[in-house]
Order: C-alpha cells, then structure tokens, then sequence
C-alpha cells in the first residue's frame, strides 16, 4: 500500500506530517512513500532529501490523493481535500471531530476511514502516539520564547557593575503538558516561577520542576485528572470566584502570565480578565495559548498581538508549535510512524483497522461507511490517585497518655528481660566450676558493652554488612581487653593481635563507608 503526504493547504503552517527519516521507518513496515512536492520546504526538509529517502515526489495534491491508499496531514482537511476522499481511503490528521459533524458526515458518504490523531486516549501505551501532547510541549516551550522576546528584560536575576537586574516573574496557569514545558523553560532561565492549576495531582509535578504551586484557600475536591482523560474538569461557581481572586492578588506582581487552560469541545474558560490586565505593569507579557477557543484573557485578540493602554502586551497567537516547524514537524511524524506501526501488525505493507483495539477504535472517527464518534471509553482506564488519608492528630493529653504507655512497656520488657538472664546466670553458676564462669561473665559483659557501642553509632553508618561485623568485631575487642592482663605471653600476644586486626576491621569500616555516603552527597 503506498502512504502518502499532501502539502498543508492551511494559510501559515508550516508543519508537515512526513519526514525523511520517519519515511524510512514506514518503509521497514512495508510502504511505499510518497509526498506532494514542496510539503516539507517551510519545515526545512527539501524534495531532494526524500528523494533520497526512497519517498516519491509527486506534483500536485489531487495526483497525490489519488495515488495514495493512505493519507496523512496535520491540520484538518478543508472542502476541496474532503472531495480528493474515495472508498477506502484511510486520512489520519486533525480532524477535529467534536466541530466538524459536516466533515465526518462527508467521509462517512465517500467510505473512507478517518483516524483523528486528537482523539488517540491518553493511556501509557498510547503515549508514543500522542500528538496534542507532542505539539503542547512545544507550545509551552514557545511560549516562553515568546514572552522573552517580547519583555524588556532578563529572565535570571543579575548583580552587575552598572546596577542590580531583578529576576522576572512568571505565572503559568494549567500545568497540563503546555504548561509543564512552559515551567521546565521558565526556570532553566531564571525567572521566579508560580504555576496554578485546578486539579491536585499536579502539585507535587510543578514543584520538582522548580517552581511555586499557588493553592487556594478554598476546600473544594477536585476530579483527579487521570480519570477525566487528563484533563482538568469544570470547577464550581466558588471555586471560580475563589480562583480569579488569588489571580487579581498575584497580577500587580507578575511580569509574565502564560495561560493554557483547555476543556475539549468547550470554550476557553475566562481566566484573566479586564481588571487584571489593568493591574499589571507596564512591559508585561501575556501569552494566551488558548486563543484559538476564544482565549483565557478577556483581551486576546485571536492570531494577532497588541498592546494595552497600560503597556501590556497581549499574545495569541494559535500557531506556536507551527513556528518550529523543524522540531514539530519531526515529533509529530513520528507520532504518525507509531500509529501505523499499530495499523500493521504483520509489517508486511498492509493496514489492520483493528476496532478491537483500544488506541485504533479511540482514535477513528469514521469506519466502513458508519460514524464512529464518539468512542467508547477504553477498556483499560487511567487509574485515578485515591484521596491521601488524613492522619488525626493527636491531642496533648493523648500524646502524653501513649507516651506513658510505651514506656510502661519497654520497662516491662526490659525487667523481664533482666530477670530471666539473672535466672539463667544462676542456674549456669550452680552447677558450671569455678573457672567456667569467670570467662562466662568475661563474654557477657563483651556483648553487652559491644552492644551499646554499635547501638550508639550513627545511623547512617549502620549499612548491613557494617552492624553485623561491627557488632562482632567490637565483642573480640573488649573479651581481648579483658585477658591482656593474662600472665601467659601466648594470651598477651594472642589478645593483642585480636584488638589489632579488629580494630582495621573496625575503622576501616568506617572509612569505607562514609567515602560511598560521600558519592551521594552533593558536596
């Protein structure tokens, strides 16, 4: 079957959903490849290097359409591609198929097989495939670039001849996959960093990421993102009203505010309004990334860039990841390469719409003449974090009743324990001579000193293998102590070399081990 890639028709995009390498790995899969001419010129890949790629170079779309068995794009098809479909055909691209009713109904007509790469669920063995979150990492990436182009200062704090530069500040609000990279980029150059976000989960994330989690004081359970899809859910009018307060707190402060907040198939909610705007100081930078449902400032102007009365400038551009056409490009083919190499199990150049299969049947949107949107939910779910257990603090009074209790018991245990070694000393000393019993006493009091000596050690320093020949070794150390005072030579020397070699083993010990606790400190 040959596979082939349209140039993108839409004004501006300049991604391309084949490249010369991804071609490569669709032909070890048994494909032949084809591209329009000229579709990977504005990503940076010539006609020349697929050429050499082994992919043909096909002039004009409607040649390319009617060669190809399989079709793959970025953006959605507009009217004149939707008429190059026939029976059969396979498009895998955008499709956007909770908007487009028209475009679904049109394939269904023709027959053809539509894979919408939006809709691909977002479970572990999908991810490979994944393209919204390939394309919102470099969204959120880019966004910061953008930001820094547009504000008049550094990011990182700097201390210099000519004066102090303090660092910048910067709120990300939704710390989905845009977000994340938008935090990873912030604070790889130095700008304080604060990101907002609805769904608890996502705390701990944004903080080993470096930056400040800003909680509400509000008490509302939020819906863990893993069972809504990943994303966040509709939060309640309180929660609402409490949220767009901490936001009007923090606007005075911030330097940069770059937004992401998205539900599917539902409008931006309206996250910065007119009054935050206002608020802000002149040189600020807003980066709208949900400008093309509308945007989460009340202000953004869809695809263009302006600047507020109070000198606030306002980005919202929708083609951020298209602005890295290269990078894009790249990830989103191989998102592409992954979804057929589950299309075509056997690798011999044949695609298997497996309906069975959670990835395939999430992702198409029509199949064999019938509309399959919406899709069922997986079978095998994203398994939602249970709530963390509260622990009930105690009061005074029970903390100083459980208190009294342990020790009541460990003084139990330790009389008990004292009284049955007396019983047994004195049952050992009725009926064992003399002699017997001086060394007997002379071992006791070994392990016990030996004891004490290991249990007061540092417990970094108590590795396995070191308690226990510690513990030994110190034993040999005092029973030797206790017979150098021998009148035989041959007990002087025998006692000597054993507090000399336990000692090294000992000593060494320690050395040793605090050189491997040293590989893991930072110092």
């Amino acid at each position: 079957m040959k596979f082939g890639v349209p140039k993108e028709v839409f004004e501006g995009e300049a991604r391309v959903a084949l490249t010369p390498e991804s071609a490569k790995q669709l032909q070890k899969l048994g494909y032949d490849c084809a591209i329009e001419a000229g579709a990977g010129a504005a990503a940076g890949f010539s006609d020349k290097a697929y050429a050499e790629a082994g992919v043909e170079v096909i002039e004009g779309a409607k040649a390319l359409w009617d060669a190809c068995d399989i079709v793959a794009k970025v953006r959605q098809p507009d009217e004149t591609e939707m008429g190059y479909l026939r029976e059969g055909q396979t498009l895998i691209s955008f499709f956007n198929p909770g908007g487009n009713a028209e475009g679904m109904e049109k394939a269904n007509e023709t027959g053809a097989n539509v894979i919408a790469m939006e809709m691909v669920p977002r479970i572990s063995r999908a991810q490979k495939m994944d393209a919204l979150s390939s394309m919102a990492n470099i969204a959120g990436y880019r966004a910061v670039i953008e930001a820094g182009n547009n504000f008049g200062r550094f990011f990182t704090g700097q201390v210099t001849a000519a004066g102090k530069v303090p660092p910048a500040k910067v709120l990300i609000v939704g710390a989905g996959v845009a977000g994340l990279a938008a935090i990873g980029t912030s604070t790889s150059l130095g700008a304080i960093t604060y990101a907002f976000d609805v769904r608890p989960e996502v705390a701990e994330q944004v903080e080993s990421m470096g930056a400040e989690f800003v909680y509400l004081d509000f008490k509302e359970e939020q819906q863990d993102g893993a069972a809504t899809g990943g994303y966040a859910s509709v939060s309640s009018p309180e929660f609402r009203e409490a949220q767009l307060a901490k936001f009007r707190e923090l606007a005075p402060e911030m330097d940069i505010v770059i937004t992401t907040a998205l539900i599917p198939n539902r409008e931006a909610p309206e996250l910065w309004t007119e009054d935050m705007v206002a608020a802000m100081k002149t040189g600020s930078v807003i980066v709208d990334l949900a400008a093309e449902k509308g945007g989460n400032c009340k202000l953004t102007v869809k695809d263009e860039k302006i600047v507020t009365e109070n000198g606030v400038t306002i980005i919202g551009y929708t083609d951020f990841p298209s602005r890295m056409a290269t990078q894009a490009s790249t990830l989103y083919a191989t998102n592409i390469r992954h979804m057929m190499s589950d299309l075509t199990p056997e690798k011999d150049g044949k695609l298997v719409h497996n309906m069975e299969d959670d990835v395939i049947r999430g992702a198409t949107v029509t199949y064999d003449h019938a509309i399959t949107f919406p899709p069922p939910p997986p079978k095998v779910a994203a398994i939602a974090a249970k709530p963390k257990e509260k622990v009930k603090e105690l009061t005074p009074e029970e903390k100083r009743a459980a208190e009294v209790a342990a020790f009541k018991k460990q003084t139990r245990n330790q009389v008990t324990l004292i009284a049955v070694g007396a019983i047994l000393l004195l049952g050992v000393g009725l009926v064992a001579p003399a002699s017997f019993m001086q060394h007997f006493i002379v071992f006791v009091l070994s392990v016990f000193i030996g004891f004490q000596v290991i249990w007061n050690v540092s417990h970094s320093l108590h590795t396995p293998l070191m308690a226990v020949t510690n513990a030994i070794s110190s034993i040999i150390i005092l029973g030797a102590l206790m017979q150098i005072g021998s009148g035989s030579w041959l007990v002087i020397l025998l006692a000597a070399l054993s507090v000399f070699m336990a000692g090294i083993n000992i000593f060494g010990g320690f050395l040793v081990t605090r050189r491997m606790l040293a590989m893991f400190q930072k110092s």
